[in-house]
């Protein structure tokens, strides 16, 4: 009963904060100069931070470097455990677009926030949806403008590493722009799959390795580049969790 009552009044906040954003946005959108729409998305971010902190179940720990240039841009690669990364991981101080899938796009507020902000919608179902994303990508790329895929595409069933993708990897190999991997652990359980309820109170660690240069690499590099990163994250989870590799990886058998 507590915890119904706790999860309601944090929703309740969640919903006052996007009544008051999302006029915000709106008027940052309309004013902002930046062709990359850089002012708006940054302010979009802020929304993730305050809906983070109003959680009392959320402790977050960020470590690595957060002195980064994110007009000096990314392809910014994270590990997917819940609903709740994207507003955790919005606690970095960057503008990053994110890639997400259609339905999102859709969701009211939300939705509208994210057209606003100019992240990027990926249609699952289009046969050119990597033509579509990289066209996307590579506008704000070119505008100096960071940008962060989930590359195992979804979230995570038993909080182990899942295969990656390599669209993001082929996209940095493309331009010319560097990856930056990050790691979140503890996120796993709070706020489950089709579930309104949060979980209990989580120490979340969310953490910026070290960025990987890809001026040096071909195409022919991309799934290399991609186990690279990868592997690092993996890595990373072991260390966390004290378990070996293995055990944190959905791969390994």
């Amino acid at each position: 009963m507590i915890s119904t009552i706790k999860s309601l009044i944090i929703w309740v906040g969640v919903l006052v904060l996007i009544l008051i954003w999302l006029p915000m946005l709106a008027l940052c959108r309309l004013l902002d100069p930046d062709p990359a729409h850089y002012y708006t998305g940054k302010l979009f971010r802020k929304l993730g931070k305050a809906i983070s902190k109003i959680n009392p179940n959320w402790n977050i720990t960020i470590s690595g470097s957060v002195d980064v240039n994110d007009r000096e841009p990314y392809i910014m690669v994270c590990n997917h455990l819940s609903q709740a990364d994207i507003p955790l991981i919005s606690n970095l101080p960057w503008e990053m677009k994110w890639v997400a899938k259609k339905e999102l796009f859709d969701v009211p507020f939300v939705g509208w926030m994210m057209k606003l902000a100019g992240d990027i919608s990926v249609d699952r179902r289009a046969s050119n949806r990597r033509i579509a994303t990289f066209k996307q990508a590579r506008f704000y790329l070119e505008r100096d403008c960071s940008i962060i895929f989930f590359p195992e595409g979804t979230r995570s069933r038993n909080g182990k590493l899942n295969r990656f993708a390599v669209g993001a990897f082929d996209l940095a190999i493309s331009e010319g722009v560097p990856i930056l991997p990050m790691v979140i652990d503890g996120t796993q359980n709070t706020l489950p799959k089709k579930s309104w309820k949060f979980g209990m109170a989580k120490h979340i660690k969310l953490k910026i390795l070290d960025p990987i240069d890809t001026t040096s690499y071909s195409r022919e590099d991309i799934k290399n580049v991609s186990k690279l990163a990868r592997s690092r994250i993996a890595e990373q989870l072991s260390e966390w969790r004290e378990l070996p590799v293995e055990k944190v990886d959905n791969l390994s058998k």
